[in-house]
């Protein structure tokens, strides 16, 4: 019962805006559209700082670099890979025109640790 007693005076409160806004454009139209043009440049204006302060010179963090450069390298893979593979079945006919491209990679950031293999005790003689 609340809820609907809620709802009734929401859509009152409509009601009697959308009357004002009506009333104010018929009576005085000038002052109304002026009023109206002044009201969205102020929200625009705000909104304007907003995004400048806050929202545009967020850096994103080294993590989401990481990632978008993978998904990058990624889809340059596949691409690459399915262009390949297009080509050779449209070119079976032209084997002289069907050339490998070649993909330019990046190093790796791993490398194998030189370990004491040769003073590893023999599991197999204990």
């Amino acid at each position: 019962m609340v809820r609907k007693t809620i709802s009734i005076v929401t859509y009152l409160i409509i009601g009697l805006a959308v009357v004002g806004l009506v009333s104010q454009l018929f009576t005085n139209t000038a002052n109304f559209l002026f009023t109206i043009l002044i009201v969205i440049g102020s929200s625009a204006a705000i909104f304007a700082v907003f995004y400048f302060v806050f929202l545009r010179n967020r850096t994103p963090s080294n993590d989401m670099k990481k990632y978008k450069k993978a998904v990058r390298l990624s889809k340059a893979k596949y691409k690459a890979d399915n262009n390949i593979r297009r080509t050779k079945v449209v070119n079976k006919k032209q084997p002289d025109l069907l050339k490998k491209k070649k993909i330019k990679r990046t190093a790796t950031h791993l490398r194998v640790i030189e370990g004491n293999k040769s003073k590893r005790k023999d599991r197999a003689s204990l």
